[in-house]
């Protein structure tokens, strides 16, 4: 009898290790994936029992297990037993001084934090960040976005991208289409963006696609009033239209977590239209049972288009590992020769 088809839904969990009851829901749910957070990390050990718990309980020896590991504030794994990594603002600094340095020391230091994420057990730290940081864009944003340049963006993700996949990490773009504009945190607030699309073809959309053959993508959550102007593009099925026909993006589609404010409605509606807009994946990784239940009641399992979608994306992910301490240390002497720090 073949495996039953995973859920198109990633959750969370609220401890350091899963419960009986918890074991118990992923082994009936059988959700695609599990995403932790700093509640959820602790020592490499522990790490990696808890992916093999995952794993156990849901039957699937490669069923993914995902963090934000970005750089700088946007990292899970900063707690003194990891290395502590720059953020993507600031490799973007270099590269403006110096291009082919910052380029350089950015590879060096994404195969290292994929090494690091992959001897864990952890396939992906959801890297890079496509989206512009302009003057007036939310610090949301900030220095975790290379710069306002969609060129160097994109020549920038694309190190990123290729030094993960080499190492076996799977590098997620985000937050297609764009974050750029956004003037409110959408953890908080709806943010709203009454651009053109012709306008945000050759700034906001343009690094998402030049970078349209990355295996995985996340979603944002805003409302851009000229393609949708009722729904934010996470459950929009205009803006998943626009990202698959117009940006030409054909790999996997996950929704940025579905319990931040920018959205209306109850879990399950929320991952209901997510996935009703035609999007691959959910995320709800809110952490507790009841509601990670209560999403999953609203999933369905992977169709036929996202499962090829993803096997494609496994079949891009190499298996070579780097040295972690020796290529963070060269990272470090590169910023203090450029005089940034």
């Amino acid at each position: 009898m073949p495996a039953p088809t995973p859920l198109a839904l990633f959750v969370g969990m609220p401890g350091l290790a899963l419960s009986a009851d918890e074991i118990a829901f992923f082994r009936d749910a059988n959700p695609f994936g599990l995403f932790l957070f700093k509640r959820n990390l602790d020592t490499p050990k522990q790490i990696r029992r808890m992916v093999a718990q995952f794993r156990e309980a849901v039957g699937r020896a490669d069923a993914p297990v995902y963090i934000d590991q970005e750089g700088g504030r946007v990292q899970r794994l900063d707690n003194g037993n990891w290395p502590l990594f720059r953020s993507l603002g600031s490799f973007g600094a270099l590269a403006r001084i110096d291009l082919e340095l910052g380029k350089h020391a950015l590879r060096l230091s994404s195969l290292a934090m994929g090494t690091m994420m992959s001897e864990l057990g952890l396939g992906s730290g959801t890297t890079p960040v496509l989206d512009l940081a302009r003057k007036g864009t939310h610090d949301v944003i900030g220095q975790r976005a290379f710069g306002d340049d969609p060129e160097l963006v994109a020549a920038l993700g694309r190190v990123v991208i290729d030094a993960m996949l080499e190492v076996g990490s799977m590098p997620i773009i985000k937050h297609i289409p764009g974050y750029g504009r956004v003037t409110v945190d959408p953890h908080f607030d709806c943010p709203v963006v009454d651009a053109s699309v012709e306008d945000m073809m050759t700034t906001d959309f343009a690094p998402f696609m030049t970078l349209k053959d990355s295996p995985w993508a996340m979603v944002a959550h805003l409302v851009f009033t000229r393609i949708d102007p009722d729904r934010p593009a996470s459950v929009s099925p205009l803006v998943h239209d626009l990202i698959r026909n117009t940006l030409g993006y054909d790999g996997v589609l996950i929704t940025d977590c579905l319990t931040m404010e920018a959205l209306k409605g109850t879990w399950p509606e929320r991952v209901a239209a997510a996935l009703d807009a035609g999007y691959d994946i959910a995320l709800h990784s809110q952490g507790d049972l009841a509601a990670t239940i209560a999403a999953a009641n609203a999933a369905r399992p992977l169709g036929a288009q996202s499962l090829a979608r993803i096997a494609r994306a496994q079949q891009q992910l190499g298996t070579t590992r780097a040295d972690v301490t020796a290529l963070h240390a060269e990272v470090e002497q590169i910023f203090r020769e450029s005089g940034l720090g």
